[in-house]
């Protein structure tokens, strides 16, 4: 029977077959605890078995993103508040020992102490798609970069007959002319050995490149139909934003403040004082791919965008290493990035732009050396898929200026 003076907490340790739920009181007193096959029919044994003592203020789940991500799924559907437990307490390990029961009884407590804990990502909406995708881009990067050492390999023990059909050719012209040659002969010999080697390999770098590219025009597609506003940000191309959409997670309510995605980001400044004196070092936890992506902002910033160069050169002046000042821009990214994630803007419609373009007899070529700017940035704007204000109400304002003068 349900007691109504108290309310429970539940914690759960996940594994690939069983699941161990345990239940505490929300003043500590544990309930009891049970396993379940980690299948459709023990989830939904989870969700009753949890509110046989009294309602449930919270459950904590290890491993909401591998083993418990459809549990997470299931009990978020049933109404559950989940909390995900970032790790254990190690320090309760070494005194009590392991066990599931104990694993599960430490979760609930932890949501109980409100220590070690977090909002997990939903994981239900298009960025957990770019999520999936990206596994397999990372794959295929990882495979087509093994191949180019396995070529580079191969022709370094090669004869010079085989080396000097492919010398002075860049490596995308070699790895073509590999994939296209018909080596024939007999396989016991050295040399047509390697030249079908090289065949092959070349054929599977071939194959690997379009993997990556339809990968590629997939994330594109997505990023431009959810989150386009984060393409005009100045440094950022399809990889870096699914990897920084990836990062903020389906629910970005989770992030609660520019400070917290630094954190995140692993780009937040630790205090490293001491006595006299007065520093902060790099932070070494977070989210290494984000921080690698913020990296990358601000390298391609760095050597094109004046601004950038102006404050490294002040910088500079000031005595900072070019690595201190790479910290502090990938702080100044991540407050950007973050405000145009949590409040993106609603460009003007652009649909009547190539119209009033082409009625000037203009080309998209001609516009964007005038402006400045890419033929492909003016192709964007015209479609609607270019959220930059300031560069709409640019283009806009040169092409009624054109009008006067071209009638």
């Amino acid at each position: 029977m349900a007691n109504e003076e108290f309310k429970v907490i539940a914690g759960i340790d996940t594994h690939a077959d069983t699941h161990h739920v345990a239940l505490i009181t929300d003043y500590g007193k544990r309930l009891g605890d049970r396993k379940f096959l980690a299948v459709g029919s023990g989830y939904r044994q989870i969700a009753a078995y949890l509110t046989r003592f009294g309602p449930v203020t919270a459950v904590g789940i290890e491993g909401t993103g591998s083993y418990g991500a459809e549990l997470a799924r299931v009990l978020a559907e049933h109404g559950f508040i989940i909390r995900e437990m970032n790790r254990p307490n190690r320090a309760e390990r070494r005194l009590r020992g392991r066990s599931d029961p104990l694993d599960a009884y430490q979760a609930a407590e932890s949501v109980l102490a409100d220590r070690g804990t977090s909002t997990p990502k939903a994981r239900d909406g298009y960025v957990e798609a770019l999520r999936v995708l990206r596994t397999a881009r990372t794959s295929a990067m990882k495979a087509r970069t093994a191949l180019m050492n396995q070529i580079s390999a191969v022709l370094t023990a090669a004869t010079d007959e085989v080396r000097a059909k492919y010398r002075g050719l860049s490596s995308e012209a070699r790895v073509k002319a590999m994939a296209s040659s018909r080596p024939t002969g007999d396989p016991a010999d050295p040399v047509i050995a390697t030249l079908m080697t090289l065949k092959r390999l070349g054929t599977r770098h071939r194959f690997l490149s379009e993997e990556i590219n339809e990968t590629d025009a997939a994330l594109e597609a997505i990023i431009l139909t959810y989150a386009p506003e984060l393409m005009d940000v100045k440094g950022v191309g399809v990889v870096v934003a699914s990897q920084l959409l990836v990062t903020f997670g389906d629910n970005p309510e989770r992030m609660n403040s520019e400070a917290a995605f630094a954190a995140l980001a692993g780009v937040a400044a630790v205090p490293a004082s001491s006595g006299k004196t007065s520093r902060h070092r790099l932070c070494r936890g977070g989210d290494r791919q984000a921080n690698s992506s913020l990296c990358r902002i601000v390298v391609v910033r760095m050597s094109t965008d004046a601004r950038t160069r102006a404050y490294v050169a002040k910088r500079t002046e000031d005595g900072l290493s070019k690595k201190e000042i790479i910290r502090c821009l990938k702080r100044y990214v991540a407050r950007e990035i973050f405000h145009v994630m949590k409040n993106p803007r609603s460009a003007p419609l652009t649909n009547d732009l190539r119209i009033l373009r082409l009625k000037l007899g203009l080309t998209q070529v001609f516009v964007a050396a005038a402006l400045g700017t890419w033929p492909g940035t003016i192709s964007r704007i015209e479609h609607g898929k270019s959220q930059d204000c300031e560069a709409i109400s640019r283009y806009r304002a040169w092409l009624e200026e054109q009008a006067p003068e071209r009638n």
